[in-house]
């Protein structure tokens, strides 16, 4: 079975958390990459952000549900969801809007597990990891291309 190794882009474009949201796009767009790793000062991965994170950006705000019972009123959504999404809409550097859960890949896990990972959580890039190093990505792409050539 292949693995990430076999599969990842090994060019990797990686963006700082002082990068720009308009610098952002204009990476993704003319790299025609989905997202990016987030490094320190030390080049240490941090986190990852992705077109979905810009989108985010855009999109109408959601007032949580909100019951009144006699005096008081009851959130049924938390509030504190409402606080992160206008942040991340508000955001003008990467650090505003990345995902700092990272989930990442060693060079040796197989294509059904890296493929069973981006489609339970949702992860659309991939980093993979040569210990604590960054050596490559994976994209939806780069899984999508092993298909199709039928590897």
């Amino acid at each position: 079975m292949l693995t990430a190794k076999e599969i990842m882009s090994k060019n990797v474009t990686t963006v700082t958390e002082d990068t720009s949201v308009r610098e952002l796009a204009t990476i993704l767009a003319n790299q025609k990459i989905s997202g990016a790793p987030v490094v320190d000062e030390q080049g240490k991965i941090i986190g990852v952000v992705t077109e979905s994170d810009l989108i985010d950006q855009n999109k109408k705000v959601h007032i949580p549900t909100v019951m009144a019972i006699l005096d008081s009123y009851i959130f049924l959504e938390s509030p504190g969801k409402m606080e992160k999404e206008l942040k991340k809409m508000t955001g003008t550097q990467v650090r505003d809007i990345f995902a700092s859960e990272l989930v990442t890949v060693q060079e040796d896990t197989p294509l059904d597990e890296l493929a069973t990972l981006m489609a339970e959580k949702k992860i659309h890039t991939l980093p993979v990891l040569a210990g604590k190093k960054l050596v490559g990505v994976i994209g939806k792409t780069d899984i999508i291309k092993t298909i199709s050539e039928g590897i």
